[in-house]
């Protein structure tokens, strides 16, 4: 990409498309493409069709999706599959028919079985059973990866399929209901707080690990990746650590000042026992995180506070 290249990313007020339009901005790459849901609707095929006449954008990032944790995924799959499926259909075939010159798809890492070996290796894929609590996302995506790599053959088109490991960072969704796990906790932790609350009650065991990492991290390795990386192939995109959620718990504890006791509801779900992803692949190219996750924390709660989001 040049720096009057013209770009697009969809999904630009998201957790990860703000970070990517961050990190360019940083660059100084000054010809970017964005549109609010209100002035495109990417559900709507001839919506998008004239947009990408009218912009012609020589590079996409597509960044735009439904997202939420376990119980905004078990709710609403219809909604989950249907919208991520129009959305991404929609913008890489207009991609392909007005010529961009390369397109970034950006998947989950749920798209893998939920028991395969770990760490996940980026071959795993469609070797066994998904997560059923985000089954209809998960293979939203995968649709989305197979979509791209059809288009690299039948059309020869450069899109390549980035799957990032369990993601924060600011721009979060911290609703209490509908988010994921770790912006879920820095909500409940700062209002115990505010409320002085002698207990905080969290979903699941607590012994399930995850990986997570910050999307200023993310949006690095996206960057280095639509300048390095031309394969049809999916690359993962982690830290390279985990953690179980009551280390996690237990460090946002710590990082928001909450005094109290928490308690773990093993009546709730836990999810996939363990998620991390294996990173050699990206490493190999030339790419590694930077940003620990108590310091991504800290950073992420003073905006969080800073927001009077609660």
């Amino acid at each position: 990409m040049k720096i009057n290249s013209r770009i697009y990313v969809a999904g630009h007020r998201g957790l990860v498309g703000s970070a990517i339009i961050r990190a360019l901005k940083q660059k100084g790459f000054e010809n970017l493409i964005t549109r609010t849901h209100a002035e495109l609707e990417l559900l709507d095929a001839v919506a998008v069709q004239n947009f990408f006449a009218e912009t012609k954008p020589e590079f996409v990032f597509l960044a735009a999706a439904k997202v939420g944790g376990i119980h905004a995924n078990s709710t609403y799959p219809a909604d989950f599959i249907r919208e991520n499926l129009l959305v991404q259909t929609n913008v890489i075939h207009e991609a392909w028919r007005h010529g961009a010159e390369k397109l970034m798809f950006l998947g989950s890492s749920c798209i893998y079985p939920k028991l395969c070996p770990q760490p996940i290796k980026e071959e795993y894929l469609l070797t066994g059973e998904l997560e059923p609590t985000n089954d209809a996302y998960a293979l939203a995506k995968i649709a989305g990866i197979k979509t791209c790599q059809s288009y690299n053959k039948q059309y020869g088109t450069n899109f390549i399929s980035v799957m990032p490991t369990n993601l924060y960072g600011i721009n979060d969704n911290f609703h209490p209901e509908n988010s994921h796990v770790l912006p879920a906790l820095i909500r409940k932790f700062h209002e115990a707080k505010l409320s002085n609350s002698d207990s905080l009650e969290i979903w699941g065991s607590g012994t399930v690990r995850r990986e997570f990492l910050h999307t200023d991290d993310l949006a690095e390795a996206v960057l280095f990746l639509m300048g390095n990386y031309n394969d049809s192939e999916i690359v993962n995109v982690g830290c390279g650590q985990d953690q179980t959620i009551k280390e996690l718990a237990e460090t946002i504890q710590q990082v928001v000042g909450y005094k109290g006791r928490l308690e773990f509801d093993t009546s709730r779900p836990d999810g996939t026992p363990q998620k991390i992803l294996d990173i050699s692949k990206i490493k190999s190219i030339g790419w590694t995180p930077t940003i620990s996750l108590k310091d991504g924390l800290e950073k992420v709660y003073q905006w969080y506070a800073e927001q009077n989001l609660s």
